[in-house]
Order: C-alpha cells, then structure tokens, then sequence
C-alpha cells in the first residue's frame, strides 16, 4: 500500500491561497481517480478539486473554513501500487470566471451563524444585503450552508421595494411586474448574462463615451491575407484570421501613442500608464453570451505567435476552458461586429480600459482612384473602424488620431510581407 499527499492546485498566477469549503467524502470512504474531493473558493471563483488518484481516504489535514496555501497538502489517500499509474493532473480543474467584485463592507460568518465562502460574501457585500436578508436565505448545500447560487436566486426573487423619494426604479429592477403583458415571456437571465449586464451598467456610468470612426480602403490588406492564408497555415499549423492582422495593426498604434494603453485610478485623479500591451478579444459563446479572453504582452509578439494565440483563446473560450488569468490583465479590446455582417458599431468600454475598436464587415465599393490619365472608378475593399474611448482621459483629437493610425496601418499593409 502506498500513501499519496493530495495538494492544492494552482488556480491562476494572482492566487495564493483558498479557503475550503467542504470536503465530498468521508475519511474511509474510497475516491476514484479525478472525482471531486473538496471544494474551495476565493473571493473570486468556487472550484472543485479532484483527486489526482484511486484509494482509500486516510487523512483530512484541515477543517471547514481553513485557509490553504496554494501546493499545500490537504488530504492523504492509501492507494496500492497497481492502481492509477497516470501522472498528476491537479491542474486539470475547470474553471469558471466571474468578474472581480469590489467589497464596501464587512460580513462576518458570525452575524448569520453560517459560514459564508468567500465568493458569496463578496456578493452579499456587492448587492448591500443586510443580516435581515441573508437570514431570509435557505442554504441548499450540506447542513444548510449558503451557496452563490442560494444567493442570485434570492437577490431575482427579493419583493421590489419602492423608492419614496423618487420615481426610479432600484438597480435590480428595470420594469414593474405590472407591466407585463398577459402572453408576455419572463426569461430569466442566467449568471454570465446578469454579470455581463452589470459590467456594462457600470461602465456607461463609469467613463463618459466618445465613438468616432473611419472606412479605411483595406484591399492590399485583404489581398494579402487571401495570398497567404495556405501558406501560413501549411507553414506553422495555425490558421491565418484577419483577427492577428487586426491586432498586429492595433499594438503598432499603441506603440505610437501609448496613452491609449492607460488606465484611470480609483480617485480619478491618477492615470496608469501600461507597460505591456494586452489585448483583449470580445468572443460570442454559443450560448449569445460574451467574453473577453486576453493576449498578454501582444507587444512582444510576431505574427505567428499573435495567430497561435489568438486561436487558442478563442477555442477556450467557445469550449469552456478559460482559466482566470485568460481573462485578467487587459489594456485595449477588439470586438469584430462583422462576424454578425454589421457595417459598424459604437461599442461599451471593457472597464477599466479606456478605449475599445469594434470592426465592421469587409465589402466593396466603387471607389475613385487619381491616376496619371485621369480619375477612375474601380471596386475595392473597405471596412469601417469605430472606437470608443474615455473622455476623461482621452480627448477628440488623440482619439481621432489614433484611430486613424490603425487606419493607415491597414491601407499601408506591405502586400510583400513575407510569412
């Protein structure tokens, strides 16, 4: 018989720690390899945590509510030598993301004489419950205890309360029940579509929008691609989207006027200016839902590594597979409006970014070309570029450049660059 450690896996490179929330088996039971054996949250995101192999549980080294170190042990299981002979797979946990939540108050397990996880304090603290509510919520999990899910379901179902000093509606509310319609449909929105729907509010409330745009003539740049989409793929396995193109045009805008690639601080009165430059790629998941996985340090990328990357996120993100820090760390979005055949849009800052390029559908025009006979009418290609940006800290006229920068990235793209 052999005894084997079980750690705590890595959960993404800005956690340290977790606090465990519960064990799913008992000491003496037996657990299969990869089945659930704790779970355990940060003021973050709940995950599970498998076993890395078959056995016998022998041995729980912490309680309910501890906090674990990252690689720290937790459990001991016997196992004999014949069994599970795979490798570790302790970072084979999937992940869901849901957006840093920022706290404005203090609750303490002791006020509702129940131990509260992290993630759900921080959205008890967010929605400014008070004890009164959270003692109205029945916990589904083991021995009553209060899950994410208890919580949302409480906030949708709470009574709407009136606001006597005015005639708006609170935050959570956007029509009264009154007005529905007999045949009306009620659709509840599932947790990404609420986070999403928040993230938006507190952006168009957050930076002042300014959209200006431009129709940049994109031939040789579509002429390009379409010359050298075979060969790229034959050559480094990874197809040739005009999506790397697009941001390869974006970072060498940045790179001229970097105060694009800023953040404003908390106080408003400070601006972070960005070393790297992480572009952020708006993605549809199947479910019409959005998210914005990131290509860290796009800056210090060619044009393979900004393909590879790119097709990567975006396959993780359509699969499921975003881990935390795929979706942390962005200074400037993408969102391709065209995939849905849209000329333009005038899209929602990603907070706390100050700016965000949509791009429209590629389509011909006739254009009017000088030439050394005369002006000419031919077909070209063209596509519109709009850019939202912070007014607070952006101005018309840096913004207006800058979009023209990416602009004339694009029409000047060198039809001879070699692959």
């Amino acid at each position: 018989m052999k005894n084997i450690e079980l750690t705590i896996p890595k959960l993404g490179e800005s956690v340290e720690s977790v606090q465990l929330v519960r064990f799913t088996k008992n000491i003496g039971d037996f657990i299969q390899e990869d089945e659930v054996i704790a779970e355990v949250s940060t003021d973050k995101v709940d995950s599970d945590v498998p076993s890395t192999k078959a056995g016998k549980i022998i041995e729980f080294r912490f309680n309910e509510g501890d906090e674990i170190k990252i690689g720290e042990v937790f459990a001991i299981i016997e196992t004999s030598e014949d069994q599970n002979q795979s490798l570790q797979k302790n970072e084979r946990i999937e992940e869901k993301t849901i957006e840093t939540i920022s706290t404005s108050q203090t609750i303490h397990s002791n006020d509702t004489n129940q131990f509260l996880s992290p993630l759900v304090k921080s959205i008890i603290q967010k929605e400014n419950l008070q004890t009164n509510d959270v003692l109205q919520i029945k916990g589904s999990g083991r021995d009553g205890r209060i899950s994410k899910n208890d919580v949302l379901n409480y906030i949708q179902n709470k009574p709407f309360k009136a606001n006597n000093s005015s005639d708006t509606l609170s935050e959570n509310n956007v029509i009264l029940s009154s007005s529905f319609g007999a045949k009306d449909e009620i659709i509840e929105m599932d947790k990404m579509r609420q986070m999403i729907s928040k993230h938006m509010k507190k952006s168009k409330q957050t930076s002042p929008h300014v959209t200006a745009y431009v129709e940049p003539d994109v031939t040789n740049f579509v002429k390009w691609r379409e010359e050298n989409k075979v060969a790229f793929e034959a050559k480094y396995k990874q197809k040739l989207t005009f999506t790397p193109l697009i941001v390869d045009c974006v970072v060498r805008a940045i790179k001229d006027f970097p105060m694009m690639n800023v953040s404003v601080d908390e106080t408003e009165t400070k601006i972070i200016k960005h070393n790297e430059i992480n572009i952020g790629i708006a993605t549809a998941l199947p479910n019409n839902n959005l998210i914005v996985p990131v290509i860290h340090q796009a800056n210090e990328l060619n044009l393979e590594g900004l393909a590879k990357n790119v097709n990567s996120i975006v396959d993780k993100a359509r699969r499921n597979k975003l881990l935390p820090d795929d979706v942390k760390g962005g200074t400037f979005t993408i969102s391709n409006v065209g995939t849905f055949g849209n000329l333009m849009g005038t899209p929602i800052i990603n907070q706390p970014e100050v700016a965000i390029l949509a791009t429209g559908v590629i389509k011909k025009k006739p254009a009017v070309l000088e030439t050394e006979f005369g002006d000419i009418i031919v077909a070209r290609q063209f596509m519109y570029l709009s850019l939202s940006f912070d007014h607070r800290v952006i101005d018309g006229s840096l913004g207006g450049v800058f979009l023209k920068r990416i602009s004339d990235y694009m029409e000047n793209w060198d039809v001879n660059t070699q692959i």
